[in-house]
This record gives C-alpha cells, structure tokens and sequence, in this order.
C-alpha cells in the first residue's frame, strides 16, 4: 500500500467513526501518519474534555483505523 494508500484508508476510517463523535458533540481530524505505522489525530470538540476519549481513540478509532489499514501499529490524540 502506497503512503497516499495509506493516507485515504485512514480517511475512510476516520468518516466511518465521524458521526459517531458527531452525535455527541465531537469530532476528529487527521494529523498526520509517521512511518506507515503511527497515526496522529486530534480529538476535537466535546471529545477534548471527555473522560471517555482514551476509550474512544483505543476501542473505536484505533480499531476502525487497523481495520481499513492494517499495518498501523498506534493512534495517538494530539492536544491542540
């Protein structure tokens, strides 16, 4: 898979998980993807202050994400 691939596999994921964050005041946008193996995203809206959103970026994200591309190791949140 080529880097820009990658990068639209990631994209995909991330509308699939969109409304989900949407529903509840939130939102994520792609930062960038280090390596082929790390994706940073930032956690916006209502998911800033959430005490869920680890939960959120690990269970939903991060699986969706290895789900459209499997060779990402990690997502991380990065504050804004």
């Amino acid at each position: 898979m080529t880097t820009e691939e990658l990068k639209l596999n990631v994209e995909k994921a991330l509308a699939e998980i969109r409304p989900f964050l949407e529903s509840d005041g939130g939102n994520i946008s792609l930062v960038s993807i280090e390596g082929d193996k790390l994706v940073k995203v930032q956690l916006e809206g209502a998911c800033v202050g959430c005490s869920v959103n680890q939960m959120t970026l690990k269970s939903g994200v991060e699986m969706t994400i290895k789900k459209y591309a499997p060779q990402i190791e990690q997502v991380i949140n990065v504050e804004a």
